[in-house]
């Protein structure tokens, strides 16, 4: 994304081995292109949309130009021999979407197979969670992927139709608050009971009171900016997630009170000497 030019199938293939070398045994998590809307490529034409946010973009524009999408799968399968391979999918906002990205994997292992190449060890496929539609296609979704990851920052944007690039209305609605944490909780508690991992990445996750809402209704896999981690782990290491989960439960059920859960939050956190 920051290449003056599309890197070639060779330049992507030492890119990604070089992370997955530096790794080593750890896991890491590669997202297929995830172009379009506020992130435009200096090589690609800019396609003039009325709402980007809801145009062509990430999934969309990478089933419609398979090339580019195929490119970049070929040189993670290859980049990956020998070891096991996360790829995971954004924007997806139906199961279809899913089948249909998911097909160019499995037609990129039989091409690699075909001419000889070592292939990895294991293929995990995932999906994105930031379209709301996905809250109604769970089952369907969690029976296809190895894994979720929740987008938060589009998750919010589309739940509350606020575009987060604009100012007038970017901090009209508060991402800790009843209904956002209602459909989080629910997405976790669909993974747990397919048994499939899920994960939150976004601004929620890279700031202490988010992570406490998080965890508080059951996610234990975060995502963060490298410069949050220290900050979102020594409060983890000191909160009792009985605890949290036990005040933020009754609120998420509650019909009266404040939408947003941020004040009680805050008191938890003092109260308990927490850092948020």
């Amino acid at each position: 994304m920051v290449a003056a030019s599309f890197p070639r199938a060779a330049e992507q293939f030492s890119l990604y081995r070089t992370v997955l070398d530096a790794a080593g045994s750890k896991p890491v998590t590669f997202r297929t292109l995830d172009i379009g809307g506020d992130k435009i490529l200096p090589y690609m034409r800019n396609v003039v949309e009325e709402n980007p946010a809801l145009g062509w973009r990430a999934i969309r524009l990478g089933l419609d130009r398979p090339a580019l999408l195929r490119s970049q799968i070929r040189a993670l399968l290859r980049a990956a021999a020998g070891r096991g391979l996360k790829i995971m999918f954004p924007m997806i906002a139906t199961f279809a979407e899913f089948d249909e990205a998911k097909a160019l994997i499995e037609r990129e292992l039989t091409h690699l197979r075909r001419h000889g190449h070592k292939l990895p060890e294991r293929v995990d496929v995932g999906s994105m969670v930031e379209v709301p539609s996905l809250l109604y296609q769970l089952d369907e979704l969690l029976e296809r992927v190895d894994f979720l990851s929740v987008g938060s920052n589009d998750l919010a944007q589309f739940f509350y139709a606020a575009d987060r690039g604009n100012a007038r209305v970017a901090g009209r609605f508060d991402p800790i608050s009843v209904p956002i944490l209602r459909a989080l909780r629910d997405i976790a508690a669909k993974g747990r009971a397919y048994n499939k991992p899920v994960a939150v990445c976004g601004e929620l996750a890279s700031r202490p009171i988010g992570a406490l809402a998080l965890v508080a209704v059951g996610y234990r896999t975060l995502s963060l900016a490298p410069s949050a981690v220290g900050p979102v782990k020594a409060m983890l290491l000191d909160v009792d997630i009985a605890k949290i989960t036990a005040l933020v439960e009754p609120l998420l059920e509650s019909r009266t009170g404040s939408v947003s859960v941020r004040d009680q939050l805050k008191e938890f956190a003092a109260a308990q000497g927490l850092q948020v």
